[in-house]
This record gives C-alpha cells, sequence and structure tokens, in this order.
C-alpha cells in the first residue's frame, strides 16, 4: 500500500483532492497508525476512463460499503459526502435513500442483531442517517398542484422514525403533501391531524413486534366515523394477509416505491380532489 500523498502524485491533484476523493467515496482506503493508505491498483482503476452511462453497479456497491462504514463511524460529513459523489454520479434522491441508505440501516440493524456492534453503535448511525434523510429531504419536493394530503406515523410505542421519513419524501417526491408525525404517535394525534388535514390517506407504521394493540387502537379512532383511505405498513407487516388482518386497506409493499404505489392505487381519482 502507499501512503495518500504518494496516491496524488499517481493522479496528479492536489493532497486535499485526493482526500476528498477518499472522503467521498471515489478512491478507497484504510488507517493504518492514523495515516491514509492505498491500495496502487485502486489509484490505477481511479485513472481510467469513466464506464458507458448506465454502468453503476460497481459504483453502487462500493457508495453501499461506503456509507455504512460512514454510519457506523458516526461521520454525518463523510455520509454526506458519499450522498453528493452519488448525486454527481447521476443517481436520483429516491435511489439514494433506497440502494444506498435503506440497504446500509439493514445491514447495521443485522449487525445489531448478531452482536458484532452494541446498541450505542446502532443509536449512532440511526443519527447520521437521521440527518442525511433531512439534508435529503428538500430535494423531494415537485411543484405544482399537490395529490392530495398523506398523513403517517408510527404507532405509539413504535420508535422507529426512519422507515416513515424515507416514505414520506418519496410520497412527496410523487407529488403528494405529506405530514410526517414521526416515532410513537398515539392514536388521537392520527385522528386529529386526519380531521384538521382533510387527509386523503393515513399510513400507520409499525417496524418492530408488540405493538398489535396500539395498532388496533389506532385503526379503531381512525375508521370511526370516517371514509379515508388507511395503509398499515412497514417491517413488521410482512404480507398482504398481515395487512387486512390488522385492518389496512391493502398491503404496502415491503419498500417505500411500494408504498407509493399502494397509495396512489388506493387513492385511485380521489388523490387530486
Amino acid at each position: 500500500m502507499i501512503g495518500l500523498g504518494e496516491a496524488a502524485d499517481m493522479l496528479g491533484v492536489h493532497y486535499m483532492t485526493a482526500y476528498r476523493y477518499v472522503r467521498t467515496g471515489r478512491l478507497p482506503a484504510v488507517k493504518v497508525a492514523g495515516q491514509w493508505r492505498v491500495e496502487p491498483a485502486d489509484v490505477d482503476r481511479l485513472l481510467r476512463p469513466e464506464p458507458a452511462a448506465g454502468v453503476r453497479a460497481p459504483r453502487r456497491a462500493w457508495a453501499r460499503s461506503r456509507i455504512l462504514d460512514r454510519l457506523l463511524a458516526g461521520d454525518e460529513v463523510g455520509a454526506w459526502h458519499v450522498v453528493e459523489a452519488a448525486l454527481a454520479s447521476g443517481a436520483e434522491p429516491a435511489e439514494v435513500h433506497l440502494e444506498l441508505l435503506v440497504p446500509a440501516l439493514r445491514a447495521v440493524g443485522e449487525r445489531w442483531e448478531a452482536g458484532s456492534i452494541d446498541v450505542g453503535d446502532e443509536h449512532r448511525a440511526s443519527v447520521v442517517a437521521r440527518r442525511v434523510i433531512g439534508r435529503l429531504g428538500p430535494r423531494f419536493n415537485r411543484p405544482g398542484r399537490k395529490r392530495g394530503v398523506v398523513v403517517l406515523g408510527a404507532v405509539a410505542g413504535e420508535r422507529h422514525e426512519i422507515p416513515g421519513a424515507i416514505v414520506a419524501d418519496q410520497l412527496r417526491g410523487a407529488g403528494f403533501e405529506v405530514v410526517d408525525l414521526g416515532a410513537d404517535t398515539p392514536a388521537a394525534s392520527f385522528v386529529a391531524a386526519a380531521r384538521q388535514l382533510q387527509a386523503a390517506a393515513v399510513l400507520v407504521s409499525v417496524t418492530g413486534s408488540g405493538h398489535e394493540p396500539a395498532v388496533a387502537e389506532t385503526v379503531a379512532a381512525l375508521r370511526a366515523g370516517h371514509r379515508r383511505a388507511l395503509l398499515v405498513g412497514g417491517a413488521a407487516v410482512p404480507d398482504e394477509r398481515a395487512a387486512l388482518g390488522l385492518g389496512s386497506d391493502r398491503w404496502t409493499g415491503s419498500d417505500a416505491r411500494q408504498v407509493v404505489a399502494a397509495v396512489e392505487d388506493v387513492l385511485g381519482g380521489r388523490g387530486g380532489d
């Protein structure tokens, strides 16, 4: 391996430019005794001509690995650099969510369940992810007439807010006005928001197990005397049978794109009324 200064010389760039390549994931590097070290073969790859348009898989695979590292390190600046590099290379904000952040967060959860990281590591990664999602959020705003108001939130006792934030952005990108109530939302708050905003649809999120009573209370409160689309989804709702059993109009699917499709489908012609 070689030092970052030598790599910069090989690339014909300033040291700080090479350092930016490392921070954005363009140039793989590891720290050895406090110094960045680089494989010469990775420098050679960076010197080669860019691949043809549409050949993104290797870049995305590296970006996923890099953003996972930055999340676990609690490095918001480094994680945002990876996002910026992905956007600059042609990725859409929705792709950053679904192809970079979601797989990285899933990997964090798997490592925590396996015991290879502790709860502090998981919380640190989640905080950075929330901040990155917040910075990316305005890029989903779409001008023009909105297709209807969608209220969403996680049921009382459910502390996972990131899935809802990602879905909210995807819905905004599809032209909906979205009000995200966040995590641990009481049933009464769902009802109040839906009434006040005249919501066309309400999305109730549940990620972990053991929240069935809270889901039942929320669904019953929202159904009482009102006709609006109601969808219950999240990691704790694995299929259509489970969704219908919880009182959902239909299953929202397993990712944010499918949630958007489910909202569009259940609203039908009412979305822009």
